[in-house]
């Protein structure tokens, strides 16, 4: 799996909340995204995105955390359950440093079970096939969202 996940450049981090499930993309390059630490240890820098900590609140209130790995092109995933905590280690932050600034602070997840999806959801919704995507032009935009 350690393997199959340096391919990874997206994946999906879900964390509870008081009020249910909080789920938040994260991608970046392969080995830029997150780093397997060992064997039951998965690092994940938290850049900077939408200005918001909830991720971070929500370990703290509860560490339970789901993640669903992706690799374009492939239609299996990788589903990841473990418990989270947050690190603030300089050593740590500094191996995520991104354009010279390290993130300010690194979550760390334990792995306590790891599954290979199978390929059915991403096939039937033929998610890869580049003939069939949108142009983004065809859809709302983050602005006209938020007007409706």
């Amino acid at each position: 799996m350690k393997k199959w996940l340096s391919h990874s450049p997206f994946f999906i981090l879900s964390s509870v909340t008081d009020t249910g499930i909080d789920c938040s993309p994260r991608g970046d390059k392969p080995g830029e995204a997150f780093r397997v630490l060992d064997d039951q240890t998965i690092a994940i820098p938290d850049r900077r995105g939408n200005n918001r900590i909830d991720t971070l609140r929500n370990i703290i209130s509860d560490p339970r955390i789901g993640l669903v790995f992706l690799i374009p092109g492939v239609a299996e995933a990788l589903r990841i359950k473990g418990l989270a905590s947050i690190s603030i280690d300089p050593e740590l932050l500094d191996t995520f440093r991104l354009n010279g600034d390290p993130p300010a602070t690194v979550i760390l997840v334990s792995v306590e079970h790891a599954y290979v999806q199978n390929a059915r959801a991403t096939r039937a919704a033929d998610l890869w096939n580049v003939e069939i995507h949108l142009q983004s032009s065809q859809v709302p935009n983050a602005a006209d969202l938020y007007e409706s």
